[in-house]
C-alpha cells in the first residue's frame, strides 16, 4: 500500500482496544460517571476512533484547543483548522476528578469510548466565534450550535475506543479510513479525487467530478457527509439514494461511494482544510474544492459570511503542507445547443446556456412541476419527488406566539376547526396549558423549563409534520432563540409558519380572566411574561395579527389565506 497518500501527522490512529481491555472496560464501566454524547459529538468520536481526524488522538485539551482558534495549529505545529472538542455540563463535570474516568455513551446507553480526564476549562463562546468564523451572527449555523447548544465546559484526556457507532442504514457505504485504502488497494488505485457533498447530485455535479478525475489520470471517491449538515439541506436517505442512482452512470471502475460521518461547522475556509486533511487519511490524493466551500450562505445583512474563493486560497496557501492537490471547482454551464455541460470560461460567445438554482428546484418540487432532464437525471428527480412531495401534500405546523391573554389559543381553535372542516390531512393542536398538562407537569417557569417545554412542543410538531399531518401550536414561547429551533426541527419534514399575536399588553390585561397579570404586578407570581420577564418580538413571522382589531374568525382567516398562497391547502387540498 506504498503508493497510497501517507495519513495526515504520518500514521493513521486507531483508537479501539483489544477484545480483552474492552471487556474490561465495559464491566468496569457500570459504576463511572457517564456522559450521553450529543449527535456531533457522536460523529466526531467515530472520526477520532477510525483515523478520520488523524493526528488527534482524543478530544482536544485546552493548549490545543487554544492553539488551533489562534493559529489553526495543534501545539506542536502540525497543521489543524478547527477545534475538536468535548463540551460536557458543569455537574457531569463536577462528579469526574483529573486521573478518573468518564464513560463517553450513545443515546441507548451503549459505552462506546472512555476519556480519562486531565484537562477541564471553561469555554469562551464569544472568542471562539470570532476566531474560528469570523462572525459571531447567530445566522451562522457554527455560531448558533456554538451559543445555544454547546455546554459550559470542555474536558480533555486520554481516549480509549471500545466500540463504533453502530449504523443501520447504509451498513456496506460506511467505510472507515482503513476500509477505503484498503478498497483503493484492491482496485489497484494510486491516484483518486474526493469528492465532498452534501447535496444530491445533478448533472453538473457528475460532468464536472468527471472532468476532474479525467484531467488528474484519477479515479473518483464520492464521499457524501451523512452526519450534520446545513439546516433544511436534504435529508442523507434520500441524498444517498441520489447518489447511488447515478454511480452507473460512471465509466465502470472508476468511481466507488463511501459514506463520511462528518458533523459539519459550515467554517467555509477553514473547514475546506478539515475536509482535505480527512480525505487524505482516507488514502486520496487530491480533493476538489468549491465555490464557497462549505460556506453557510449570507449573514443577517444579505453578505455572504466567508469569500466564495477563500477556501481555495487558504488550500493554496497550504498545499504543499497538506500533502493533498486541490482541484479547483470549475464552474460548469448547460449549453442548450449543444446539449452538452461546459465549464463557463469554454462557452462560446452568445451560446445560450441554461441553469436552475436551488431556490427554484425547490419550488418546482414544491409546486408539482417538471425538473429538466438537462439538470438532473431522472432517477435523482424521481427520488426528490419521493421524499419532496408538492406541498398540498406536505405536512405542515403553525405556530403561536404572544403574550397571555393575546387570543392565541381563541383563533387556534377557529383555525383548527376550519382546517378539519376543509378536509384532507389529519389536525392536531398543541395549546399551552394542555401540553404544560400533559407534557410538561413537572416543569416551572424559568428561561431553563420554559424552553424546554417548547423544545417538546416542537418535537411533536415535528413528528406530524414529517409523517403528513398538521399541527397548531399556541404556547406563549416569548424567547426567540427557541422559536427558531423549533422551526429548524420541524422544516425538514414539511412546512413551518409562525404567527404572532401581536395583542397589546393593555388588552391582554384587560382579558386576564384569571387575574394572573393583577398577581404578577402584586409580585405574587414570578417571572411572568410581559411583566417580570420579557417578551422577545418576532422580527418576521410568516403572519401577525392583532386580536384587539381582528375577531378570531378573521385572524383565522388571515393565516388561511397565507397557507393558501403557499400552497399548503386549496383547491388541490381535496384531490
Amino acid at each position: 500500500m506504498t503508493h497510497l497518500n501517507s495519513p495526515h501527522g504520518g500514521t493513521l490512529v486507531d483508537l479501539l482496544a483489544t477484545d480483552e481491555r474492552r471487556e474490561e472496560l465495559k464491566k468496569a464501566s457500570r459504576d463511572w460517571v457517564s456522559w450521553d454524547l450529543t449527535p456531533r459529538q457522536l460523529c466526531d468520536l467515530e472520526l477520532l476512533m477510525n483515523g478520520g481526524f488523524s493526528p488527534l488522538k482524543s478530544f482536544m485539551g485546552r493548549e490545543d484547543f487554544e492553539s488551533v482558534c489562534a493559529d489553526m495549529r495543534l501545539a506542536d505545529g502540525t497543521l489543524w483548522p478547527l477545534p475538536i472538542t468535548l463540551d460536557i455540563t458543569e455537574e457531569i463535570a463536577d462528579q469526574v476528578a483529573p486521573g478518573e474516568p468518564l464513560a463517553l455513551r450513545d443515546p441507548e446507553g451503549t459505552m462506546l469510548a472512555v476519556l480519562w480526564l486531565d484537562d477541564r476549562w471553561e469555554l469562551d463562546r464569544e472568542s471562539k466565534a470570532k476566531a474560528v468564523y469570523g462572525t459571531l451572527d447567530r445566522k451562522h449555523p457554527g455560531v448558533a450550535h456554538l451559543f445555544e447548544r454547546t455546554n459550559n465546559i470542555a474536558v480533555g484526556g486520554r481516549l480509549e475506543g471500545v466500540e463504533l457507532p453502530f449504523h443501520y442504514d447504509f451498513v456496506r457505504l460506511r467505510l472507515t479510513p482503513q476500509q477505503v485504502r484498503n478498497r483503493f488497494s484492491k482496485l489497484g488505485w494510486k491516484k483518486v479525487v474526493a469528492f465532498q457533498t452534501r447535496n444530491p447530485l445533478h448533472r453538473a455535479h457528475f460532468e464536472l467530478t468527471l472532468r476532474a478525475a479525467r484531467e488528474h489520470e484519477a479515479n473518483l471517491l464520492i464521499h457524501p457527509v451523512v452526519g450534520m449538515t446545513k439546516p433544511g439541506d436534504v435529508d442523507h436517505y434520500t441524498r444517498v439514494r441520489c447518489y447511488q442512482s447515478v454511480l452507473d452512470r460512471y465509466p465502470t471502475n472508476t468511481a466507488m461511494l463511501s459514506l463520511l460521518p462528518l458533523a459539519m461547522r459550515m467554517g467555509g475556509p477553514r473547514e475546506a482544510l478539515l475536509h482535505a486533511i480527512i480525505r487524505k487519511n482516507y488514502g486520496c490524493t487530491h480533493f476538489i474544492v468549491g465555490r464557497d466551500h462549505a460556506g453557510p450562505g449570507n449573514d443577517s445583512k444579505g453578505q455572504p459570511f466567508y469569500d466564495p474563493y477563500g477556501a481555495q486560497e487558504l488550500m493554496r496557501e497550504h498545499q504543499e503542507e497538506l500533502g493533498i492537490e486541490m482541484v479547483p471547482f470549475k464552474m460548469v454551464v448547460y449549453v442548450e445547443d449543444q446539449d452538452a455541460y461546459q465549464p463557463l470560461d469554454e462557452v462560446a460567445e452568445g451560446a445560450r446556456t441554461l441553469s436552475l438554482s436551488g431556490t427554484e428546484l425547490r419550488d418546482r418540487l414544491s409546486n408539482g412541476r417538471e425538473i429538466p432532464e438537462w439538470f438532473t437525471f431522472s432517477e435523482v428527480a424521481d427520488q426528490l419527488r419521493r421524499t419532496h412531495p408538492p406541498r398540498h401534500k406536505q405536512g405542515f405546523t403553525v405556530f403561536f406566539t404572544g403574550l397571555s391573554g393575546s387570543g392565541k389559543s381563541t383563533v387556534a381553535n377557529v383555525l383548527m376547526v376550519k382546517l378539519l372542516e376543509m378536509g384532507g390531512r389529519p389536525v392536531t393542536l398543541l395549546d399551552g396549558d394542555i401540553v404544560r398538562k400533559n407534557l410538561s407537569s413537572e416543569l416551572g417557569f424559568s428561561k431553563e423549563h420554559r424552553d424546554l417545554n417548547i423544545q417538546r412542543i416542537g418535537f411533536v410538531a415535528s413528528e406530524i409534520t414529517k409523517n403528513g399531518g398538521i399541527a397548531i401550536c399556541a404556547p406563549i414561547a416569548p424567547y426567540d432563540s427557541v422559536r427558531q429551533q423549533v422551526a429548524e426541527t420541524v422544516r425538514p419534514g414539511g412546512g413551518f409558519a409562525l404567527v404572532h399575536v401581536a395583542t397589546s399588553l393593555e388588552i391582554c390585561e384587560q382579558r386576564d380572566r384569571k387575574g394572573l397579570y393583577a398577581k404578577a404586578r402584586a409580585g405574587i407570581i414570578k417571572e411572568f411574561t410581559g411583566i417580570s420577564d420579557p417578551y422577545e418580538v418576532p422580527e418576521n413571522p410568516e403572519v401577525r395579527i392583532d386580536s384587539g382589531v381582528l375577531s378570531p374568525e378573521e385572524a383565522a382567516q388571515q393565516i388561511i389565506l397565507y397557507l393558501e398562497r403557499e400552497g399548503y391547502i386549496g383547491a388541490s387540498t381535496q384531490s
